[in-house]
């Protein structure tokens, strides 16, 4: 009985470590394996004439006790659709109309949707690629309701595929590969959907899927005219938010098309729908020289986080460092505006106070304990203000870095955090260099100015406004999420 014992407990043994170590095996090489081509990616710089750049921003604030709105990105985006001849390639995270039914929303999802389906009508030969994540189908439990009538139109409609990327949730994901992740997560729907109460029934395989809290999070669109890359998304319960965009024109529009094939090519995507490299040639205008000309790159990924670093770290004593952000979290990055600060440029940070997530309360993560951080630098050169949100969000996502004669803005989709620049979401943003006293930068210079000194309105309000709302338990849960990497952030 002993030996058999004895047996038995070794054989356990084995069995037990044998689970760990096909886990570990699992959960490190999901961590760092190759990614697929194309992604992390820092295209070719072009000199654009300065007219056929656009700055782009939406703004919610307060003003003689009223909610107001100037909001133009959507309408930016509904006309270059309209302006489609030959191609139409779209890159939309969030692309859906549900909500809590808590205010009157407006609804961009449903207006995008039939803005597309009327040129496709209008335009039989148009080429039309919409590349989305499957958040809009909850991750597989049911069809996305905006995107359906685009497929049955002859769109080549790709969801992408994330099981491609890295694991931002290591212990979590590693677990999800090896044994939950096999049984898929289509089926019926009997659990409340977490996008709003409104939305279809999901399964449990869907909520198991959503814990790797993973994103394709880029906002792009193209046509053979122009080019847009946005903060903003097409989602009806984000119809009120603060955002920024740029819109570009040119052959810089071969490249994100370049980048949106890579996408489609390692998601399974037909990339025979996209326009071939002959057709780019024939249908992209090529832009007349101009006295007045910026320089543009289209920057994904990674690159995203090494362009702003290196940026911020040519700013001379003198210079200023405007950043907009919804999350900022990113440790290279915190690091480069101490670094600035100390060389004494002045940077100034507009933040969302992360209070309001569609209606949610949340605990002002991870924005409180930063902005706490770099405060207790106790550096003069270093100023925070809040963005007076309501029920909305501040989900701009950009930095301006204003030099004597040149400056330089990096925007689009990427919050600086882990997740959206260390290679685990798929984002995509533009870096501009122009003159100071460019268009293009005055543009930029006087929108930070007008929310930095609340011109016309309320828009940002004082540092202190917000950090009583710090006790130490949102510190304690903001250090252990970072160190078990299961932030949503």
């Amino acid at each position: 009985m002993k030996t058999k014992k004895k047996w038995y407990k070794k054989k356990s043994w084995w069995i037990g470590g044998v689970i760990i170590l096909i886990l570990t095996v699992v959960m490190f090489y999901h961590r760092v394996k190759p990614l697929p081509p194309g992604v992390s990616y820092a295209g070719n710089t072009y000199t654009i004439p300065e007219k056929d750049v656009e700055f782009l921003y939406d703004l919610t604030y307060q003003k003689d006790g009223k909610e107001l709105y100037d909001h133009s990105i959507f309408d930016e985006v509904y006309q270059t659709i309209e302006e489609a001849e030959d191609f139409l390639i779209l890159d939309l995270f969030l692309v859906n109309g549900y909500t809590k039914g808590d205010r009157d929303y407006p609804r961009i999802s449903e207006k995008l949707s039939k803005t597309i389906q009327k040129q496709m009508k209008k335009k039989p030969d148009l080429k039309v690629v919409f590349i989305s994540d499957v958040v809009n189908t909850t991750y597989g439990s049911h069809t996305a309701k905006q995107l359906e009538p685009l497929e049955d139109l002859g769109a080549e409609v790709i969801y992408t595929d994330l099981n491609r990327l890295r694991d931002p949730n290591l212990l979590y994901s590693g677990v999800w590969r090896t044994a939950l992740g096999w049984f898929g997560q289509d089926g019926y729907g009997w659990l409340p959907n977490p996008m709003a109460p409104s939305a279809p029934k999901v399964t449990m395989r869907s909520y198991l899927k959503l814990l790797n809290i993973k994103a394709n999070h880029r906002k792009v669109v193209i046509t053979e005219d122009a080019g847009l890359i946005l903060s903003a998304n097409p989602h009806d319960a984000s119809g009120f938010h603060s955002n920024i965009g740029f819109k570009v024109k040119g052959e810089i529009l071969k490249e994100m098309v370049k980048a949106e094939k890579a996408v489609a090519a390692f998601s399974g995507g037909n990339v025979e729908a996209f326009p071939t490299g002959e057709d780019l040639n024939q249908s992209i205008k090529k832009l007349s020289p101009a006295e007045a000309s910026v320089k543009a790159q289209i920057l994904t990924e990674k690159k995203v986080q090494t362009s702003v670093v290196n940026a911020m770290n040519k700013a001379k004593k003198g210079d200023e460092v405007w950043i907009g952000m919804f999350y900022l979290a990113d440790r290279d990055i915190i690091d480069a505006i101490g670094d600035a600060a100390d060389r004494e440029v002045e940077v100034r940070l507009v933040l969302d106070p992360n209070q309001n997530a569609f209606g949610q309360e949340k605990i002002g993560l991870p924005n409180l304990p930063i902005a706490s951080e770099l405060h207790n630098l106790d550096n003069d050169h270093i100023t925070i203000r809040w963005y007076n949100t309501n029920k909305e969000q501040y989900h701009t996502k950009f930095i301006y870095i204003k030099g004597k004669k040149e400056s330089t803005v990096i925007g689009g989709s990427s919050n600086y955090t882990s997740r959206n620049l260390d290679d685990y979401n798929l984002e995509e943003n533009i870096k501009i260099v122009a003159p100071t006293d460019s268009k293009t930068m005055s543009d930029i210079d006087q929108y930070f100015n007008r929310i930095w000194n609340n011109e016309g309105g309320t828009y940002t309000v004082k540092y202190e406004k917000y950090q009583d709302k710090l006790p130490a338990f949102k510190y304690v849960m903001y250090i252990l999420q970072k160190i078990f990497q299961v932030t949503t952030y």
